[in-house]
């Protein structure tokens, strides 16, 4: 009976210890699988990727824009300079060291191709020849000393002074311009520009330059504190 028992003991045992066996070589098993699933069961949703894509846009767009104003305020700085240079070279008055003279033309001695009210913008030459329509001034000494006449050369010299008429006249002027009375030769006429001018003058057309003015200050203001502010 005692080996009996001893042996279902052992049995006992025995199968204790296989399913002790089991269970520690079980549990390791399922440990591992645990682990080894977990990556599949509970995947990482792409959500740091969609959000950058989505920061992406609204960061670049404060860049492009300041690229975009950045290429417009030099382009626009490129034309002002364009411009006052151009002016400084061909349109400066005289008065102002420039080389540009402005006549406005009064009276019939120069029909068929002059009327009164054109302006003719003349410039100061080394020399002066025939055909040539010249402003000139008047020589000190005469009653009409300062006088401004527009007129065309039709002979005489630098030396011993030009021979001028109008295209409408039958006889030369009395006055002899030598160089230092030339004003300078005709270089554009603007038919018309007296009319032009009092247009400019009007009250109607200063109001509403004014106003323009007015509207696009505003703007820029405006603007500005739409802006946003980093």
């Amino acid at each position: 009976m005692r080996s009996s028992a001893v042996r279902v003991g052992s049995q006992m045992l025995l199968m204790a210890g296989t399913v002790v066996w089991l269970t520690s070589r079980a549990a390791p098993a399922r440990t591992r699988g645990a682990l080894a699933l977990a990556p599949e069961t509970a995947p990482e949703p792409p959500v740091v990727e969609r959000a950058a894509l989505v920061l992406v846009p609204p960061l670049a767009e404060p860049a492009r824009r300041s690229h975009s104003k950045l290429v417009l305020n030099a382009l626009g700085l490129l034309a002002v300079a364009g411009v006052v240079a151009f002016w400084a070279l061909f349109l400066r008055p005289q008065a102002l060291g420039g080389p540009a003279g402005y006549v406005l033309v009064s009276g019939q001695s120069m029909l068929p191709r002059y009327h009164t009210g054109d302006l003719v913008l003349v410039e100061r030459q080394s020399s002066y020849h025939v055909g040539q329509v010249i402003a000139y001034r008047v020589a000190k000494g005469d009653p009409m000393a300062g006088a401004q006449v527009i007129h065309r050369i039709i002979g005489g010299d630098a030396v011993h002074g030009f021979v001028v008429q109008g295209d409408n006249r039958t006889a030369p002027d009395v006055w002899r311009p030598t160089p230092k009375d030339i004003v300078g030769a005709k270089a554009l006429r603007i038919p018309n520009a007296l009319l032009v001018l009092r247009y400019l003058r009007s009250p109607f057309l200063l109001g509403l330059l004014a106003a323009c003015f007015v509207f696009v200050r505003l703007l820029v203001r405006d603007e500005k504190r739409a802006q946003p502010v980093d």
